[in-house]
């Protein structure tokens, strides 16, 4: 893979702003062979009632790291990519600090993407496994 790391992270925020990805303030921070990873706050704006992560929120991250990551494979002046399945398992909770998304390729066709998302807490404790499926299309102008 040949791309400049530090573009493809700013390519990455600038496409995040006016986003759900903005109000979640999702934070692209690392790229490389085969993997982007991003990070999110934990605080009273992702939160279910119960003062926890909510599992919603932790979804999104998922599927906006996973479905930015399908960027590094594809042309995205030619193709974009459409997450089509999502699935998560939530293993441990988490009330505030930072969570770290990181998506993984494991299966890279020309028409689909398959992703894992691990997500982890700043020890790198596992909150939730996440896996991601990106239907690769067409760009229509």
């Amino acid at each position: 893979m040949n791309f400049d790391k530090e573009k493809m992270l700013q390519l990455c925020n600038e496409w995040s702003k006016n986003t759900l990805m903005e109000t979640l303030q999702i934070e692209y921070i690392d790229v490389g062979e085969g993997f982007l990873t991003a990070k999110m706050p934990v605080s009273s704006r992702v939160h279910q009632p119960l003062g926890l992560l909510h599992g919603g929120a932790t979804v999104a991250l998922a599927e906006s790291v996973g479905s930015a990551a399908s960027l590094l494979f594809i042309n995205h002046e030619k193709q974009e990519a459409r997450g089509i399945e999502i699935s998560a398992n939530h293993l441990r909770s988490k009330r505030e600090g930072e969570v770290f998304a990181t998506a993984r390729i494991l299966h890279q066709g020309r028409s689909l993407h398959l992703w894992e998302i691990k997500i982890t807490d700043e020890q790198g404790k596992l909150i939730s496994l996440c896996k991601l499926t990106n239907m690769i299309l067409p760009r229509k102008n």
